[in-house]
């Protein structure tokens, strides 16, 4: 897509652009951030996936703009921050499956579910019995035929409530093959966060039944190991630093990552084509404000402050880099002012002018500087500000929030392409991002007018992005880069559900009323069966300890 789009880039930027008298300095911002996107965003970084080689060419770049500003390292002598994702599980390599003595491939001749704890057995089983102490077998040809024109059946969820049964009665494993001409789609879904089973349930292949399943009457000698490790994966903060010799400190960021090819589920391209995302508005836009910004800020007289340079990773997975940060901080959050986030600002509406403007609630000061007039006024140029007040929302700001300290978000709306791979640097409005930086450079600059620390207030909590509708909630602030089955409460907001029930941070929820909850999707699908009133219980593991406490929304 964008190799081709960079001998046009001159011509390409919008029309408002050539018409407005900049200055000398403006122009270099703009050349500048027009030079960081269409880097950023182009092809060869493969849409800088979390944990890729692009990521690694976009950190690369970042820090060399870092170096090159003369911007100092905050640890090892780098600039880059290292920090683990988990990404699902694995089949670890010891897996193994022989069957009268000969080995059975793993994944071609057979694969566990991913739910399947960790076992070693030999036994010799009958294939025709279902004896205590033994694996049993099960061939799902009949129930995929019976229910053929069901779209609302669910194989796995029935084999899991066979296991689970035939665990009782004392099976060791549950054997599950298919005869039938119906496909059945089990996979070991390595991102699944289903809870774990007492049994293992095992998948042979159909040609692999067909060898050693032919005769019922047989009996099998069977030696089996699963080993299901988890699966983690690196990504890399860029983190920079301006020492003003300064008693407190502002911190810059905005997250550099994106979708790569899609291939962890968050795009919204409907075809679903293996397409490089590029993320030119998100969140090359943010980076580049972020690297401008920093070239500003070491040249500018206003030397009130230190200011950390964050470009974060992971946010597209949820707020891997910013939470790791705030729980390894490479500066002492003691002497941190304020946090300000920037995601999506490279498409301004020129009609509206319209940019939001969240966290505006995290600290009564923000309020007296947006109403500042006269000199002391921020600089607009026409920008139409909407305020939300929440110092949470899916974006890396809520990090800060959590740590009690006063964020701004800044964020020019979504379009059409957010999170698709049209999403791309032509279609930026460098002039109004432009605009943008130079309101916030401006802000910053006013806060040295403030006699001391910003004051810090909590806000609502925003609602995350779903696919459903609710209109209660418990009043949690969820850990997004928790990885186990259940939510597990970063935060619990005050005079809320969750607080009145006594559920603290650190608990993982696993149910509400009847409804298991495995993952954060499955939560908010949870809370939409509720409505302000009713009373559930909720079931939650504290420390390593279940326990339940009733709710009331």
């Amino acid at each position: 897509m964008n190799k081709i789009h960079c001998i046009l880039s001159l011509v390409l930027v919008p029309a408002t652009v050539a018409a407005q008298n900049w200055k000398k300095e403006d122009k270099l911002v703009l050349a500048n951030i027009k030079q960081h996107i269409q880097y950023l965003a182009d092809d060869k970084l493969e849409g800088r996936r979390t944990g890729t080689a692009g990521e690694q060419l976009a950190a690369a770049y970042i820090s060399s703009a870092f170096a090159n500003l003369g911007l100092l390292p905050t640890k090892d002598g780098g600039y880059a921050q290292q920090f683990p994702i988990a990404d699902g599980k694995q089949l670890n390599p010891s897996t193994h499956l022989t069957i009268d003595g000969k080995n059975l491939k793993l994944n071609q001749d057979f694969f566990p579910l991913v739910m399947s704890p960790n076992v070693s057995l030999q036994a010799m089983p009958s294939l025709a019995l279902q004896e205590s102490s033994m694996p049993w077998f099960i061939n799902v040809k009949e129930m995929l035929e019976e229910n053929v024109a069901n779209p609302h059946f669910d194989l796995q969820g029935k084999l899991v409530d066979r296991a689970t049964e035939a665990a009782k009665k004392g099976a060791t494993v549950l054997f599950v093959y298919n005869t039938s001409a119906q496909a059945d789609g089990l996979s070991f879904e390595g991102r699944s966060r289903a809870a774990l089973l007492p049994i293992p349930i095992v998948y042979i292949t159909k040609t692999a039944a067909t060898n050693y399943f032919h005769d019922d009457g047989a009996t099998l000698d069977i030696n089996l190991k699963i080993d299901i490790g988890e699966k983690t994966r690196s990504g890399t903060n860029v983190v920079g630093f301006i020492n003003n010799s300064a008693a407190t400190t502002i911190i810059l960021g905005a997250h550099y990552d994106h979708l790569g090819f899609g291939e962890d589920g968050n795009s919204r391209e409907v075809e679903k084509k293996r397409q490089i995302h590029n993320g030119a508005d998100d969140n090359a836009s943010g980076t580049a404000a972020l690297i401008e910004l920093a070239r500003l800020l070491k040249s500018s007289a206003a030397k009130k402050y230190n200011y950390v340079f964050i470009a974060f990773s992971g946010e597209e997975l949820g707020l891997y880099g910013s939470k790791y940060f705030t729980q390894n901080p490479t500066v002492d959050f003691a002497s941190v002012n304020y946090m300000i986030n920037m995601d999506m600002i490279g498409r301004l509406n020129d009609s509206s002018g319209t940019v939001t403007v969240g966290g505006y609630g995290t600290s009564p000061q923000w309020g007296a500087l947006y109403a500042a007039k006269g000199k002391k006024k921020l600089f607009s140029d026409g920008l139409q500000f909407r305020f939300d007040s929440s110092g949470t929302g899916p974006s890396d700001h809520t990090s800060f929030y959590l740590k009690n300290i006063p964020v701004l978000f800044f964020f020019t709306g979504l379009h059409t392409d957010y999170h698709k791979p049209t999403d791309d640097f032509e279609k930026i409005n460098y002039n109004g991002e432009l605009r943008l930086i130079k309101h916030i450079y401006s802000l910053v600059t006013a806060t040295a007018a403030q006699p001391e620390k910003l004051v810090f207030t909590k806000t609502r909590e925003a609602q995350t992005t779903t696919t459903a509708r609710f209109s209660v909630s418990l009043g949690i602030m969820p850990d997004y880069t928790y990885s186990g089955a259940g939510v597990r409460v970063d935060g619990v907001s005050a005079n809320r559900a969750a607080e009145k029930a006594g559920i603290k941070a650190g608990d993982i929820i696993t149910k509400l009323g009847e409804h298991a909850i495995t993952s954060m999707e499955g939560y908010m699908q949870t809370l939409s069966k509720f409505k302000k009133g009713d009373k559930t219980t909720a079931q939650y593991i504290r420390n390593g300890a279940a326990a339940s406490v009733p709710v009331e929304f």
